[in-house]
């Protein structure tokens, strides 16, 4: 079974930590919309939070490694939420989550998840990289 999440307003720590549950599971989980998904908080330090992020990543190709793609921080936050995502159960839940950034055409009329965001502070993830 697969079941769409419509990540528009969605706070990403709730959008994640119910993401990870639904995988552990066995369900398929698909997130639309990548790039509305809202980080709560103070815009300036996460913004800081996520650069100090990127520039730390040591010589060579070594270091951790964040990207700037909207989808993928999505998907990393879904990652940090599961169990080792290298090996075993963590493993097979990290391959059933599939993000986008926007509506591909199969998606249009599925029935989507939905979450709020009730928040006055936050800062959407297409603003963060800019």
């Amino acid at each position: 079974m697969v079941k769409v999440i419509d990540g528009k307003n969605a706070t990403l720590g709730r959008l994640a930590s119910y993401a990870a549950k639904e995988v552990l599971g066995g369900e398929r989980i698909i997130i639309l919309n990548c790039d509305e998904v809202v980080i709560t908080g103070n815009k300036k330090n996460i913004k800081e939070t996520f650069e100090q992020k990127r520039r730390r990543v040591g010589s060579g190709q070594k270091g951790p490694k964040h990207s700037k793609l909207n989808y993928k921080i999505v998907k990393r936050a879904i990652r940090g939420m599961l169990p080792n995502h290298r090996k075993g159960r963590g493993k097979i839940a990290y391959r059933l989550v599939v993000c986008y950034n926007d509506v591909p055409k199969e998606f249009e009329d599925s029935k989507k998840i939905k979450f709020e965001n009730k928040k006055n502070k936050f800062i959407k993830i297409k603003n963060i990289y800019k």
